[in-house]
C-alpha cells in the first residue's frame, strides 16, 4: 500500500476527513517552503500538494499563477522540487507528498528519469494537470514500476463515461474539482459537488478528494459531505504572497494558522 492510500485508509476508518494543502515550491521564496511544509503538518494537513511552478498554469487562478511567477523568479524547478522532499524526509517519512504541476517539465526529463528522480526523493505521487488519461499510458507505466500514484482531476463537466476511464487509471486518490473555472474562483455549489461526487463513489471506491473554491472551515466541510477530503490552496498561496518580505518561520505560522481552523472543523463532521 503506498503511502497516499495507507493516509486515506487511515482516515476513513477513523471516521475522519482528510485535509490536503497546496503550497508553490520556492514561494514566496525558496527558504520558506521547507518550513511551511512542516507547519502545515503540525496544523492537521494530511497530504502536501507541493506545486511545481510552470511559465503557463492554465489550470490556475490569479492567486497561484503569482505564486508560479513568484517562484520561477528564483529559479524553482522540477529538479529543485525534488531536493526539497529529500530535505522533508529527513525529518517526516509518514506525510504524503504529490507534486501538482504540468506535462512540460516532466516530459522534457524523460517519464522514466521524472517516475525514478521522484520516488528516490520521497515523493508520492504526481497530479499532472494536463496529460489527460488518453496520453497518460506511458507515464503510468513508468509511476507505477516505482510504486509512485498517479492522481487524475474530474471535473463538474466530466461525462460519466470519461469519469470511468478516469477512476480506472487513477490511483492514490481523485482530485474533484468542485467548480467550473480556475483555482480560486467562487459560485461553490455544494449541493452540486455532493451530488457528483455520490455518482463518483458509485462508480469506484477510488478515494475522492474535493478542491477549488474552499476558503474556510465551513466551505470545507460543506463540500467533503460525500468526499475523502478537501483541498486548500489559494486561501494559502494568497497569504504567502503577502508575506514575501517575511521570515521563513513567519510565513510557515502564517499558513499553519489558516489551516488550523479547516482542520477543527472537518473534526466536527
Amino acid at each position: 500500500m503506498t503511502r497516499i492510500a495507507s493516509c486515506l485508509d487511515s482516515a476513513r476508518k477513523e471516521g475522519r476527513k482528510a485535509l490536503v494543502a497546496y503550497i508553490v515550491n520556492g514561494d514566496p521564496y525558496p527558504q520558506a517552503t521547507l518550513p511551511t511544509m512542516h507547519a502545515m503538518v503540525a496544523a492537521g494537513v494530511d497530504i502536501i500538494e507541493l506545486g511545481v511552478p510552470f511559465s503557463d498554469p492554465m489550470a490556475e487562478g490569479p492567486t497561484i499563477q503569482l505564486g508560479h511567477e513568484r517562484s520561477l523568479e528564483h529559479g524553482t524547478s522540477l529538479h529543485s522540487s525534488f531536493e526539497l522532499v529529500k530535505r522533508f524526509r529527513e525529518t517526516n517519512t509518514d506525510t504524503p507528498v504529490v507534486l501538482m504541476g504540468y506535462a512540460n517539465p516532466i516530459e522534457r526529463m524523460g517519464y522514466a528519469n521524472a517516475a525514478k528522480a521522484a520516488a528516490e526523493s520521497g515523493v508520492d505521487g504526481y497530479l499532472t494537470v494536463d496529460l489527460p488519461p488518453e496520453e497518460a499510458a506511458n507515464f503510468d507505466k513508468e509511476l507505477k514500476a516505482v510504486d509512485l500514484n498517479n492522481i487524475f482531476l474530474v471535473a463538474p463537466t466530466t461525462t460519466e463515461a470519461r469519469s470511468r476511464e478516469i477512476l480506472e487509471l487513477a490511483s492514490g486518490f481523485v482530485y474533484y474539482v468542485s467548480l467550473k473555472g480556475v483555482t480560486g474562483a467562487g459560485h461553490l455549489d455544494t449541493q452540486e459537488v455532493n451530488a457528483k461526487v455520490a455518482g463518483l463513489r458509485a462508480m469506484a471506491d477510488t478515494p475522492i478528494c474535493v478542491g477549488f473554491g474552499i476558503k474556510d472551515a465551513e466551505s470545507a466541510k460543506a463540500v467533503t459531505a460525500q468526499a475523502d477530503g478537501a483541498v486548500v490552496g489559494s486561501l494559502l498561496v494568497n497569504r504567502m504572497g503577502e508575506l514575501a518580505d517575511a521570515e521563513p518561520d513567519e510565513v510557515a505560522s502564517a499558513v499553519a494558522e489558516l489551516l488550523k481552523p479547516i482542520r477543527t472543523g472537518l473534526d466536527e463532521l
